[in-house]
């Protein structure tokens, strides 16, 4: 039987503990049966590690609504991506990842270093001159908005656009109106590129997917719809709170910064470990029961929904010693993008990013420190994703 404590999961104003919560959940009452604020359905959090890799990869959870009983109706805020990579099962998903594999390939993202580096060290550059920096706004949001822009295709001066569109359509519970109103903005906006690079193709991603074919297969306008915003908008969001996420967690350990600053090349390692600690990913796109499944001790009914809970997966300590501790050193496997087939298709783009970030910031800056009190940070709304809304920092070289 699911337990009976009562965890502050849709409280707001909980946000910034969220960690201390789920090491209680994860402790007392591991899979946890809660209702979701917008649908009513049954919601069933996992927050062990064992557990979430066993969801993650079984076969009667999955990703269609339809095949556990369910309306696809019900769940009208992932319209957009009802059709894409992350919303579906095989064969539809082995047939799109297949097809976008081919245009979003480790060459193509190989070859983005030298302009993400290029815009990194115009963006600290600026923080140089001033002596700080609004991490969120001047340097995590704008590198992956403009590098994914610049790969699809799409002009660059719309990424305001693209802000206000994904956090609307990320977080359709706090506004259903302005939800439905960049769904519809977003699809124009991309029937209208789409259709633009069908006339005349140009050596861009968006031109790439316009045209990819599989033994003549191809993307239909939902799921070209889909797997732009999964590219675009959803994307995009996860990197900037990685980036926010990892110099969070190097202002509040400073012996690791120092590590840092003395050994840039600990990037790579500092970002695996921020991955860990304090993920981009809250709780993973939620699945579906297509019959009653027992996860660890709790048998989850069909019909229900199942989201593991990738934060609290990742501080698991039967998984990790010394979870709670902040460790670049830490060599260890974690879940922040994912697990088997859905694992994250943008993670070596996330990976490099942030790689280059850290490592610059720690070249250009002996000190850097929290502009702010650690108490007046803010956390974003919602489960899906972890982050702050805004992070101002002082440096000097």
């Amino acid at each position: 039987m699911a337990g009976t404590t009562t965890y502050p999961i849709w409280d707001v104003e909980a946000r910034g503990d969220s960690h201390a919560m789920w090491a209680r959940m994860r402790h007392a009452d591991p899979v946890h049966e809660t209702v979701g604020p917008l649908t009513g359905n049954r919601i069933w959090l996992v927050t062990r590690y064992a557990d979430c890799e066993d969801v993650i990869r079984h076969p009667a959870i999955g990703k269609e609504p339809s095949k556990a009983g369910l309306a696809d109706e019900v769940f009208a805020g992932d319209q957009l991506l009802s059709r894409s990579m992350i919303s579906v099962d095989p064969p539809d998903h082995t047939r799109l990842r297949r097809l976008v594999n081919k245009a979003f390939t480790p060459r193509v993202v190989a070859a983005l270093e030298p302009r993400i580096r290029e815009l990194v060290d115009e963006m600290l550059d600026r923080a140089e001159r001033d002596g700080h920096l609004e991490v969120i706004a001047d340097l995590a949001f704008p590198l992956p908005v403009t590098v994914i822009a610049e790969l699809l295709g799409v002009p660059v001066e719309d990424r305001e656009r693209f802000r206000t569109w994904s956090r609307a359509l990320l977080a359709p519970a706090a506004d259903p109106t302005a939800a439905e109103e960049a769904g519809l903005a977003f699809t124009g906006y991309i029937d209208a590129l789409a259709a633009q690079r069908r006339a005349g193709p140009e050596d861009d991603l968006l031109s790439r997917l316009v045209a990819a074919e599989d033994e003549g297969d191809h993307l239909d306008r939902s799921e070209l719809l889909g797997m732009v915003l999964l590219l675009l908008v959803a994307g995009h969001e996860t990197t900037v709170n990685l980036i926010g996420n990892g110099v969070l967690a190097l202002l509040d350990h400073p012996a690791a910064w120092r590590e840092l600053v003395d050994e840039p090349t600990l990037a790579q390692a500092a970002v695996e470990e921020v991955l860990r600690y304090d993920g981009p990913v809250e709780v993973a796109p939620l699945r579906f029961a297509y019959e009653d499944v027992t996860v660890g001790e709790v048998t989850i009914p069909r019909g229900a929904l199942v989201a593991p809970v990738l934060l609290a997966a990742n501080r698991d300590p039967e998984r990790f010693a010394d979870p709670d501790t902040f460790d670049i050193h830490r060599k260890a496997p974690h879940l922040a993008f994912g697990h088997g087939i859905h694992f994250c298709l943008g993670a070596p783009l996330a990976r490099l990013e942030s790689a280059i970030v850290f490592e610059q910031l720690a070249q250009r800056f002996s000190s850097m420190t929290l502009g702010c009190e650690r108490s007046e940070l803010r956390w974003l709304e919602g489960l899906l994703l972890r982050g702050v809304t805004a992070l101002p920092v002082t440096v000097a070289s």
